[in-house]
């Protein structure tokens, strides 16, 4: 008995130890925090937290610990980091980087897609993990939430890295009075989940977004299934629990799966590791300048040549940085187009706000959708 008690003094003291420890990452996370505020970063950096998990799975392997059991514990410290942070950076983030209502209260984000779908991560991730989120199940009624009040923000896809814009998005932003207040680049792993008693030599269809079903297209191929086009990602994993599809699976993220306590078959098989989608953060406003900009416009010339050189050359001369250029068909007459320009610096910068004055003498129209900070 005295060597069992012995052993357990010895146990007490370590625990004694850990805690201290986790005392002092708590107080760093919340000095990283306060950075973060007046850097205007987001709370959440999904790749410094793959880092992280990568370097202690390595560690643990060493030394012998499961992998997992590592893992599932860090997963609760980062999250309890991750609280802190947003603790420090929740009322200064939303009014001073926003330029929004100051909220008493945690910020309310609706999004397209069901819970554990990427838009919900890419909300969680500019907002942090106390954000209040409302699930939508179309990107109109996003628009129409936050244009009614009844969400302070919306967070939509504009575009992703392997297959282009999000052209719905962009036909709403033309005639919604929203502003952009903030963008987010959300690094997208795709999985192949299904029930937890499918095997993956049973799936006859799969089912997914479109956009993300075009990602995986060589995993697929491989695959020899049907594909199905539905409404969202996370929406198609609860859709096959729900319905007990044995002989089904989806493409959604990992979330996806732990929400609705579905089965991982396969990881990351998206066709490229560069797979990333950009997110527009919509207010009723847009933000201050944050000394790290980027503006985001509409606007239309003639159809004669040369107008579209001219308009551009109104940033070339002041020498600002042209981010992103789209056209979009013009859908009051056929074969004339609406361009999408993205440049750096805010729009109350004064080579950005003369070099959109000379835009307008020289366009049909021009709309500013908002100036916001640039995503890290």
């Amino acid at each position: 008995m005295r060597e069992l008690s012995s052993l357990r003094s010895r146990i007490d003291k370590i625990d004694g130890e850990i805690l201290n420890l986790l005392r002092k990452r708590v107080e760093l996370a919340g000095k990283t925090g306060v950075l973060k505020r007046e850097k205007r970063l987001p709370i959440v950096d999904e790749v410094r937290e793959e880092d992280v998990y990568a370097r202690l799975s390595k560690k643990a392997k060493v030394l012998g610990i499961p992998v997992s059991d590592v893992k599932s514990i860090y997963r609760e410290i980062m999250r309890m980091c991750t609280a802190v942070q947003a603790k420090e950076t929740k009322e200064k983030k939303t009014t001073a980087s926003l330029g929004v209502h100051k909220f008493d209260k945690i910020a309310r984000v609706a999004f397209q897609g069901e819970v554990g779908a990427y838009s919900e991560q890419a909300a969680l991730l500019f907002f942090g993990p106390t954000a209040s989120v409302r699930p939508c199940k179309s990107l109109r009624a996003v628009f129409e939430i936050v244009e009614k009040a009844e969400s302070a923000f919306g967070v939509v896809p504009v575009e992703n890295s392997l297959e282009g814009s999000v052209n719905e998005t962009y036909d709403l932003l033309l005639d919604s009075s929203l502003k952009v207040s903030g963008e987010i680049n959300l690094r997208v792993v795709h999985c192949l989940i299904a029930s937890p008693e499918t095997q993956l030599g049973n799936i006859k269809v799969v089912y997914s977004h479109p956009q993300a079903l075009a990602q995986c297209r060589r995993f697929l191929e491989r695959l020899n299934c049907e594909v199905v086009s539905t409404y969202d990602t996370a929406g198609s994993v609860k859709m096959i629990r729900e319905r007990r599809l044995v002989d089904s699976a989806a493409v959604a993220s990992e979330k996806a799966a732990e929400v609705y306590g579905m089965k991982v078959l396969r990881r990351a098989i998206e066709d490229s590791p560069n797979n990333y989608t950009r997110f527009y953060v919509l207010s009723k406003d847009d933000a201050p300048p944050s000394g790290r900009d980027k503006t985001s416009i509409i606007f239309s010339v003639k159809h004669l040549p040369g107008t579209l050189f001219n308009a551009l050359q109104e940033f070339a001369v002041r020498s600002i940085n042209l981010t992103k250029i789209e056209s979009r068909p013009n859908r009051q007459n056929p074969w004339e187009y609406n361009f999408y320009l993205d440049f750096e610096g805010h729009r109350k910068d004064v080579a950005c706000k003369e070099a959109l004055e000379g835009l307008k003498r020289k366009s049909i129209f021009v709309k500013i959708l908002g100036s916001y900070s640039r995503a890290s």
